[in-house]
């Protein structure tokens, strides 16, 4: 994720002084929005670390998230930390710009995964700006970046959070749910929106191999994603027995730590497990 963490912010009361930026407020600044603050002053102190998302079966990166951390080593959490009610819309528009740049320069071969706050998206044709001129200037394709919305964070207004992930997907975005059965939207989301990629919370994958119940919901969500034509991605795999348990279940995107941990600023090489071996 981009933030690598989770804010929560409550809808209408986001923006300086209590008040969400209104439509009026909206104008151009050098890379979004005059609503969205000084995300420039804000990406200043951002940097971003990748973690792959493999392809098992074919092995080979499908994507790599972009996870927030602090120019003077500070953590996902201590970033998160500074993050407030009146320059939450700037953090989110920051994330987002530094993790084009850094992927720009980089060079991840496939696609790029940015987190994004849904309570900081007040407007998404506004607060999409600062990706679009980001972008542009990085040269980074926008049919490469797929948004992801967090499970963790309580959404205030449903309904904008379907318009934003249908804004997104309108100009040409991927877009994912993240922590999928770890938090507040669950299937009313899904039945609402359906995105490209479903991402499974690490406590679905943890110790799947000797768990039957958590290996049936799995399952079962993985058919009815294949029913819907989303894609499944299980997120914090870390043993060889995880992996293949997954694989049983015909899940070949995933995460975790078996593969490769974040590089800061960089693409960690990737670790392909044997699977022909024991755990």
């Amino acid at each position: 994720m981009c933030a690598g963490g989770r804010v929560v912010a409550e809808q209408g009361k986001a923006g300086a002084g209590g008040q969400t930026p209104s439509m009026g407020a909206t104008r151009m600044n050098g890379t979004g929005c005059r609503g969205c603050g000084d995300a420039e002053a804000v990406a200043a102190g951002l940097t971003t670390a990748f973690q792959p998302i493999v392809d098992v079966g074919a092995r080979r990166v499908f994507a790599h998230e972009a996870l927030v951390r602090g120019t003077s080593g500070q953590s996902a959490q201590d970033v998160l930390a500074a993050v407030a009610h009146d320059n939450r819309y700037a953090f989110d528009q920051a994330c987002r710009i530094v993790a084009i740049r850094t992927a720009s320069r980089v060079g991840p071969p496939a696609l790029l995964s940015i987190n994004f706050l849904p309570n900081a998206v007040y407007n998404p044709e506004h607060c999409l700006q600062a990706t679009f001129v980001a972008a542009a200037q990085a040269g980074w394709p926008l049919d490469r970046v797929i948004f992801e919305v967090t499970e963790h964070e309580e959404v205030v207004d449903h309904g904008h959070l379907v318009a934003i992930l249908a804004a997104y997907k309108a100009h040409g975005f991927l877009t994912a749910i993240d922590d999928f059965g770890a938090g507040f939207a669950g299937m009313n989301l899904l039945a609402d929106f359906q995105p490209d990629l479903l991402k499974l919370d690490i406590g679905l994958v943890r110790g799947i191999d000797t768990d039957a119940a958590r290996r049936r919901i799995v399952q079962h969500l993985a058919a009815m994603c294949s029913d819907l034509s989303v894609r499944v991605i299980a997120e914090g795999v870390e043993t060889r027995d995880e992996c293949r348990a997954l694989l049983d279940l015909g899940i070949g995107l995933q995460q975790g730590f078996l593969f490769a941990r974040p590089g800061l600023a960089s693409l960690p090489a990737v670790a392909w497990p044997d699977l022909t071996e024991g755990p």
